[in-house]
């Protein structure tokens, strides 16, 4: 009897260990980050930012949505940047990249099917911060792709496609195409 409950005390225990194991090896979004420090932990509660738009990028095949958080929406609110101002340091943008899935179960048409986000893909920032970006025009940046099979998110880098860097200046060249506009492509649309 006493060799039973043994055995079954260690059996318990080992089974535990392993929970505690798989549990420590799951990935903390927020110990993730680029080089120059931008990371998840910057963007805590970017899941609850008001959406300023949506994006259909065709060459790439995905479907993203913008967010920003509070600060920024109110610089949008406040007619930033067509009225020539300058976002305010603090400013945040997430967005959210899925690879587009068509519904086609009813009641939905499979002639004309709705596209909906399908796999999480990547997640990006941008925050605005004048004096630790000021090599940057004021914007530092970080994209993180996703793995489903881990459950996890990396950097993306030069090997991804499309290539690109991965510290917190990897956006600075795209975003010089939107200089006009503070370096922010998306505008808040009318609502």
């Amino acid at each position: 009897m006493k060799g039973k409950t043994i055995r079954v005390t260690l059996l318990v225990g080992v089974f535990f260990s392993v929970l505690v194991a798989l549990a420590m090896a799951a990935q903390d979004r927020y110990t993730v980050k680029v080089p120059n420090g931008l990371g998840f932990a910057d963007f805590r509660g970017y899941e609850d930012w008001q959406v300023v738009g949506p994006s259909q990028t065709d060459a790439a095949k995905v479907m993203r949505v913008i967010l920003a958080n509070p600060v920024m929406m109110q610089a949008y609110r406040e007619g930033v940047p067509g009225n020539g101002k300058p976002f305010p340091d603090g400013s945040k943008v997430a967005k959210i990249e899925w690879e587009p899935r068509k519904i086609t179960d009813p009641p939905f048409s499979a002639s004309a099917p709705d596209t909906v986000p399908g796999p999480l893909k990547e997640v990006e920032f941008i925050e605005k911060d004048a004096k630790r970006f000021s090599d940057a025009n004021g914007w530092g940046f970080a994209a993180f792709k996703y793995d489903t099979a881990s459950d996890a998110f990396t950097p993306v880098s030069l090997a991804d496609k499309p290539p690109q860097g991965n510290d917190a200046r990897c956006g600075t060249a795209c975003h010089k195409l939107a200089a006009a506009k503070d370096y922010i492509f998306t505008d808040y649309p009318k609502r």
